[in-house]
């Protein structure tokens, strides 16, 4: 089962498919249950059971973007998460395995287009 990313309404959604290989899907599990941890790509290869080098690139075709990328997408997917439920920025980000605020706010503007403060002075109507 392949998972590609699908940005809708400023939400990083996961689809599924059915071309991902089990090593693939091991380390997507691994990522999406251990996020706000350290996750290394090393970890990850071993979690997949392959080398790192054939892991990144086997991750790369089957996913679309390199590993790294993937799980800043899912720490960003928490946050918005957690944003919306007023929980502040400077929290946020430890929550979801950011080194800190700035970092998350990085990441953040990149993925959603609008930093955490902004994306929480939204109206509910007009949240990404």
């Amino acid at each position: 089962m392949a998972r590609t990313l699908d940005h809708a309404a400023g939400d990083l959604l996961i689809a599924e498919s059915e071309t991902t290989s089990r090593p693939v899907g091991r380390a997507v599990a691994f990522i999406e249950a251990y996020f706000a941890q350290p996750v290394s790509l090393a970890t990850l290869a071993a979690t997949a059971g392959l080398s790192v080098s054939r892991f990144a690139t086997l991750f790369r075709q089957e996913v679309g973007i390199s590993p790294h990328r993937y799980v800043c997408l899912v720490r960003v997917r928490h946050a918005q998460q957690l944003l919306r439920r007023g929980v502040p920025p400077s929290v946020v980000a430890t929550e979801v395995g950011f080194f800190d605020q700035s970092h998350l706010g990085r990441h953040f503007r990149r993925t959603v287009g609008v930093t955490p403060g902004d994306y929480v002075a939204r109206p509910a109507g007009l949240m990404c």
